[in-house]
């Protein structure tokens, strides 16, 4: 047991399951800082040695290490459990072939100096669900013209309720941006929700941020201050064409949530708005009856000017005759 005084954590590591729990905590927010790298066309997270064995000897300041694991007393057990760890394939070691880019080393040995690339990753159950989810939410995509009618609605309403609150977030943002920014002070409401690198939790942290600007803007400052207001003014000053677009945008969202939006379409549309327009088999018979009428009344047109064309030659060499 991991309590017992005489069971060195080189013995308790030895068994796979309390090296699983050691390489969980390793690879978590908790444990040492790794890097990112491509191998053999993959990202990777790779380690040097030392710090490793440097972590797992002393961590760092603020570490919460976990109860039912035993801490390390030396490097020589560290170094000791980083060869089981390289033995049993959860890391390998690597070597570096140019900036960001590793290859696997020929040399299998733990070594301080040399560069250790992590193959565990963990329990994959995670990972599989949301997998499995996401095929699940492709077909179900696929699968859309045949829902039921009141899935598809409720599936609009929530796409356009989304699109409409993106829509007053990114506004609301940059007014306070705005606002802000005229006195001297950059701050942005959740400053990180767009950023593409980071993860789903970490792109509402943190909730604010506020700095002041560099030097120099002032006079840029003052003039989006003045045009901002003017057009504020001018907004105000003009009430029959700003209330108009209010209500009509009132108007919109009015009849897209009491379902009237497509008021003047009829039920059969209504229905088949989401089929494709395929022309019946009548349809394209008129087509074609539309089109031959066509082509006969051009060629008794082209008839018509033909002979009328050699009257006019007829006339023109009888005239000369004369002569």
């Amino acid at each position: 047991m991991a309590s017992d005084k005489d069971t060195s954590a080189k013995d308790f590591y030895e068994d796979e399951k309390h090296l699983m729990k050691l390489c969980d905590f390793l690879r978590s927010s908790e444990g040492p800082p790794v890097r990112e790298a491509i191998e053999m066309d993959k990202r990777v997270y790779y380690i040097k040695g030392e710090k490793l064995v440097n972590f797992m000897v002393e961590p760092k300041k603020g570490t919460k290490w976990p109860k039912d694991l035993p801490k390390f007393k030396s490097r020589s057990e560290v170094i000791a459990v980083c060869k089981n760890l390289c033995s049993r394939q959860f890391m390998h070691r690597s070597e570096k072939v140019a900036k960001g880019e590793l290859e696997v080393s020929r040399v299998r040995d733990f070594d301080e100096s040399a560069y250790f690339t992590w193959i565990y990753e963990g329990n994959k159950k995670i990972s599989h669900l949301m997998t499995t989810c996401l095929i699940i939410g492709f077909l179900c995509c696929t699968c859309f013209p045949i829902w039921p009618n009141f899935l598809k609605v409720f599936v609009w309403y929530m796409s356009v309720s989304l699109l409409i609150f993106i829509f007053f977030l990114i506004t609301f943002r940059a007014l306070i941006f705005l606002f802000v920014w005229i006195i001297g002070y950059e701050c942005w409401v959740l400053p990180n929700l767009f950023d593409e690198q980071l993860g789903f939790c970490e792109s509402f942290v943190p909730v604010i941020s506020i700095e002041r600007t560099k030097e120099g803007q002032l006079m840029y400052r003052v003039g989006v201050f003045v045009a901002f207001f003017s057009f504020c003014y001018w907004a105000v000053t003009q009430p029959s064409e700003f209330d108009g677009f209010v209500k009509g945008q009132g108007d919109f969202i009015k009849d897209l949530y009491a379902g009237t939006l497509l008021s003047d379409v009829s039920q059969k549309d209504k229905e088949n708005i989401d089929k494709p327009k395929m022309p019946s088999l009548e349809d394209l018979l008129k087509k074609l009856d539309s089109e031959d009428e066509e082509e006969k009344e051009l060629s008794e047109e082209e008839a018509a000017e033909a002979l009328l064309n050699s009257l006019v030659e007829d006339e023109d060499e009888a005239e000369s005759d004369e002569e």
